[in-house]
């Protein structure tokens, strides 16, 4: 643990001893987490020699206090993890230092095991909030901290929350580092293809609920030297019936340079997720987004369209570069599929991101729940992505002939009793294919090769009593 985060803990221990610790320990909740993952990725052609298949579990512990007695109440929450290699030798381990999975040793191997561990001091008014630590993992429209692999990314700074106001939720804050979700250090903040660092994302928005089936969404965040971004949504759910509605889920994304980036400085330019650029590493994108589901009793069908503007690709924060004791982490290509990022769009998928400049994509899911034929816990899922009009930096493609799609499907099972209760079984699969082909240097060339991707994991919480 950070000296930092060792002075929190202490300070907010005295704290509670001399404010009365019967909220912070009576309300507090402790839990152990357990996660079993299978992990391939066949890369059937193109930038990687070697496919993937390895097999690791991930134990997180979380503990979560109450506050303290008093008219300012405080508290403190402990996040500590670890990983642990199980299977895929160095023949199926990738080399590379985008290992998403699990950190990579120095012979070229993956390492027997991994820890983390982060804790944000907090304090309440009211109904006001403020975090500060290294334990962060928000879920805002802005910035979504990954959970796709074997544990969670987390990110330090201070975040605050208000509800001062009924019906509306006010969200603040900055963020200085972030730890990737295959790594034990801090690295600072970026986007991808960048090999700067910045150490203060700012951001501060609000969710307006207007009425209780529709919900207003505004928010405006700050890498500093590289982008401004505003978002800018709306999701209402229209019900029909008792086991009918129809939901309508609309977002907007405008984002622009700031600073460095815009200066052409080296080292802050933004690749453009491998596509083209008007400006070349110039961050310069709006990006739209309209999704519609319609739920009948298990069954739920959701459709939509993205379409991200022609001047360059669609950004989000990403992780900086930072290599130590054989444990890395880098900005990359990918989002869920290979780096350790995630953003706020349907499309961030399996594999693919489908965030090109000029590119159009439908996609669509259908997904139903067990439960109405008797069996509960278990769910089923496919979607399927087709992007079109790509635009490339150089070549034939760079009139916007180039696609790619990508066709998901899950099923996840979770017990409801017996011995087994609670214990979480899901099957990913995910077949991507591609055409999409800048037609440059070979450093400019970053296209994505076909891939076929399996996940087979197996969940469990235990919480103290």
């Amino acid at each position: 643990m950070k000296k930092s985060t060792l002075a929190l803990a202490v300070s907010v221990g005295v704290l509670a001893t001399q404010a009365g610790a019967a909220g912070f320990l009576e309300d507090s909740k402790a839990t152990v987490s357990s996660r079993t993952m299978y992990f391939e990725n066949d890369l059937r052609e193109g930038v990687r020699a070697q496919d993937q298949r390895e097999t690791a579990t991930g134990l997180l512990f979380n503990f979560i206090s109450g506050y303290t007695l008093g008219t300012v109440g405080f508290g403190l929450d402990v996040q500590s993890m670890v990983g642990v290699h199980l299977g895929g030798g160095i023949d199926h381990h990738n080399t590379t230092t985008t290992n998403s999975f699990f950190p990579t040793d120095t012979d070229g191997s993956s390492v027997d095991s991994w820890n983390r561990t982060g804790a944000n001091a907090k304090a309440k008014f009211s109904k006001t909030e403020l975090k500060v630590g290294t334990a962060l993992q928000p879920n805002l429209p802005i910035l979504v901290s990954n959970d796709g692999r074997l544990l969670p990314q987390s990110f330090t700074g201070g975040t605050i929350q208000s509800k001062e106001i009924d019906n509306v939720t006010f969200n603040a804050g900055k963020l200085e580092h972030q730890a990737a979700r295959a790594s034990s250090n801090y690295s600072g903040l970026s986007v991808n293809g960048a090999t700067q660092d910045s150490n203060n994302f700012m951001f501060a928005g609000a969710d307006w609920k207007v009425t209780k089936d529709l919900t207003l969404q505004a928010y405006h965040s700050q890498l500093e030297d590289f982008y401004k971004q505003t978002f800018l949504g709306l999701v209402h759910v229209f019900p029909i019936a008792d086991d009918q509605s129809f939901k309508t889920d609309l977002r907007y994304f405008d984002s622009s340079s700031d600073g460095k980036n815009g200066q052409a400085a080296t080292g802050y330019r933004f690749n453009n997720n491998g596509g083209y650029a008007k400006n070349a590493g110039e961050v310069d994108n709006k990006t739209w987004s309209a999704m519609f589901t319609y739920t009948l009793g298990g069954h739920a069908l959701m459709v939509g369209h993205q379409s991200v503007s022609d001047d360059g690709g669609m950004v989000w924060l990403n992780q900086g570069s930072v290599t130590k004791n054989g444990l890395a982490s880098s900005a990359t290509n990918h989002s869920d599929g290979q780096g350790g990022s995630s953003f706020y769009l349907f499309t961030d998928s399996m594999i693919g991101q489908f965030a090109r400049a000029g590119e159009d994509t439908n996609f669509g899911q259908y997904s139903y729940d067990f439960a109405r034929l008797g069996v509960p816990g278990l769910k089923a899922a496919i979607a399927y992505l087709h992007g079109t009009n790509i635009k490339a930096t150089s070549g034939a493609s760079g009139v916007g002939d180039s696609s790619e799609w990508e066709r998901d499907m899950r099923i996840d099972y979770v017990f409801q009793d017996g011995p087994l209760k609670g214990f979480g079984a899901t099957l990913r699969r995910a077949n991507y294919r591609s055409d999409f082909d800048n037609h440059g240097t070979a450093a400019q060339n970053t296209r994505i090769s076909d891939a076929d991707q399996t996940r087979l994991i197996f969940n469990y919480t235990y919480a103290f009593k």
